[in-house]
């Protein structure tokens, strides 16, 4: 049975944050606010529990989930290195709206789907995700949405999506408009935009200084 927890209330914010770190940690899913939409998360290191949040949104590995973070030192443990132009992006836009492509640390026991080498990293800019990535350390995310569906903007319609598949829901209220995180590729021998989302391609290339 799934349970929500409604966090404009202290206390049951501080109880749904104490059950949504307890949930992650005994191999289950939790849906939780960002900053873009809400996503579905699971221990990034924790292949069963990273196929169970595919399994509920109906999505193969084809399709590998990306993983938030709590702070930047958390990067420097999950990549071979963090080039010049990631650190430019993150002290930029991080946290916030903004996902890098790195090639992850070969030594990580992690199956986030077929990443080929690499993974998709963001530090969102929201208070209850922060506080539950610091706890519990790097989740693999996605947005809280069955595959073909729209994602979620609201706890509730996480719930209507994904139901018992999810074990603690946090309620952040909405979102707003649900822009999805914009994607710049930092594995090749130049960065390369892959999606335009919440920060614009103009922004991304004042900081990396091609405009």
């Amino acid at each position: 049975m799934s349970a929500v927890y409604d966090c404009s209330d202290p206390d049951a914010r501080a109880d749904g944050l104490a059950a949504a770190a307890g949930a992650v940690r005994s191999s289950r899913l939790v849906v939780l606010p960002t900053d873009t939409v809400y996503g579905i998360g699971a221990d990034a290191f924790d292949s069963g529990a990273v196929r169970s949040l595919l399994h509920a949104k109906n999505r193969g590995p084809d399709m590998p989930v990306g993983v938030l973070v709590g702070s930047w030192s958390t990067v420097d443990g999950l990549v071979l290195g963090v080039p010049p132009q990631a650190r430019a992006l993150m002290e930029a836009f991080w946290p916030g709206d903004l996902s890098l492509v790195l090639p992850h640390a070969p030594s990580l026991q992690w199956d986030l789907g077929t990443t080929r080498g690499t993974v998709m990293l963001r530090m969102p800019l929201h208070p209850v995700a922060l506080e539950l990535l610091r706890e519990v350390g790097p989740m693999a995310v996605s947005s809280a949405n069955v595959s073909g569906r729209p994602p979620a903007a609201t706890a509730q319609e996480a719930v209507d999506q994904l139901g018992d598949s999810v074990s603690v829901y946090l309620d952040g209220g909405p979102t707003g408009d649900p822009v999805p995180s914009t994607i710049v590729d930092l594995t090749g021998d130049e960065p390369a935009l892959l999606r335009e989302g919440a920060v614009s391609a103009d922004e991304v290339a004042e900081v990396l200084g091609t405009r």
